[in-house]
């Protein structure tokens, strides 16, 4: 059974104004929607590309955005900064119409969408809860039957009678998840805002959030840029790039399409050149490919171009492969297994590292580094990261999933 669908869907802005902007927009709008005519403003204006300066002053946040959602689906929903992923929840909330298409939803929303939202700051946390609880759609008799379970998973029983305004940031989203997350809705809409709480508190929202979808059947759309939460709770995925749907499907492909998507920006060649000193790293590649992408399970050929200015003698390599939150999964040097110092010559060389990384899907730093007679020549943190794909996609195996995905074998008898 279908939770939701969204057909045709887009969103039109006018920068730096509110509506059209001029009354005489609003009349020129007016008149050709009582001549029965298309709206003349739908004609113009240029997708939301922020990194390029336009020539229009309207802008399509989302354009022509197709989707559906089966009942009971986690539908993680990704892309970068700008890519209309707040502007499609915001739409599917109902907390602003599509400038042109339809949204068709199967049962309660409830949505948190900013940190507070819904919040009187004058308001006691215990007053906040009946007044949140009412604007989402619960009923008083449910709020007060729900009060004590709400309040539990905040965690902020010692403040309850306190006004919100002198709440941190991270207890003001933990008050309103709890809200949210304890409503009987069928679909639950959670923006970014988890990512205000500590560790500890994500970690319980996931948890819940994977309780409303596995155990109650009801249907979850998420923005996060954690990817790590992301595969943990989602069977579904949407990319958004530039306010379009750019992938749909499950959760693994729609990842890796984002990050190999960015991971072609840099393309592997040095930005950072630096003129002196008495040699440089130029770019590297992995396994012949251009899209920078391993397999798990394969071992794959690390190839990096170095262009050395005068003769170098006791040379060694150092090459470091980071996870996203900068520590190490993986160091290894030239003099690894017994391995000897070495010479290089004046002129261009390429060093090859071979390895498998087996780990988690996730996209990766490489760092390498030269050393001569103990001196440091050159290191270089590359922009462009390796993508590493696996095949599992079991929902219960990416669920329990850790940071190494090692080969293993299972026996029954």
């Amino acid at each position: 059974m279908l939770a939701l669908k969204a057909e045709n869907i887009s969103k039109q802005y006018r920068l730096g104004q509110v509506g059209t902007g001029t009354l005489t927009h609003d009349l020129n709008r007016f008149w050709h929607k009582v001549r029965g005519k298309e709206d003349p403003y739908l004609m113009i204006g240029e997708s939301n590309d922020r990194s390029a300066k336009g020539s229009s002053e309207y802008v399509w946040s989302l354009r022509d955005i197709n989707f559906e959602i089966e009942q009971g689906d986690a539908v993680g929903i990704i892309g970068r900064n700008g890519a209309g992923k707040s502007t499609l929840l915001k739409l599917l909330s109902k907390v602003t119409k599509p400038t042109t298409g339809k949204i068709y939803t199967n049962g309660r929303i409830a949505s948190l969408l900013e940190v507070g939202t819904g919040f009187h700051p004058e308001m006691t946390g215990r007053e906040n809860i009946y007044l949140n609880g009412a604007i989402l759609g619960m009923t008083k008799k449910e709020i007060k039957r729900k009060f004590d379970e709400i309040v539990d998973f905040s965690g902020v029983e010692r403040y309850i009678d306190t006004p919100v305004k002198r709440y941190s940031s991270g207890m003001y989203v933990r008050l309103a998840f709890a809200v949210a997350a304890h409503l009987e809705s069928e679909i639950l809409i959670v923006d970014e805002v988890l990512a205000v709480g500590d560790a500890e508190f994500q970690k319980k929202c996931l948890g819940k959030m994977g309780d409303v979808t596995k155990g109650e059947g009801r249907t979850i759309l998420f923005v996060s840029h954690n990817m790590a939460a992301i595969k943990a709770l989602c069977n579904r995925g949407i990319l958004l790039e530039n306010g379009k749907l750019a992938v749909a499907g499950k959760m693994n492909a729609v990842i890796d399409s984002y990050f190999i998507g960015k991971v072609m920006e840099t393309d592997g060649k040095r930005q950072n050149i630096p003129l002196e000193g008495k040699g440089y790293f130029k770019s590297w590649e992995v396994g012949g490919k251009k899209d920078f992408s391993i397999d798990s399970d394969k071992k794959e050929r690390f190839v990096f171009e170095y262009d050395a200015k005068e003769k170098l003698t006791n040379c060694e390599l150092g090459f470091v492969i980071r996870n996203s939150d900068g520590s190490i999964i993986l160091g290894c040097n030239s003099r690894d297994y017994g391995g000897d110092f070495f010479t290089i010559d004046k002129g261009t060389h390429q060093f090859t590292f071979e390895l498998a990384l087996p780990v988690i899907h996730g996209k990766y730093e490489i760092d390498i580094a030269i050393v001569s007679n103990n001196i440091l020549i050159d290191q270089w943190v590359s922009e462009t990261k390796v993508i590493v794909k696996n095949k599992f996609e079991s929902v219960l195996a990416e669920q329990w999933r850790g940071s190494l995905n090692l080969e293993s074998k299972f026996y029954y008898d």
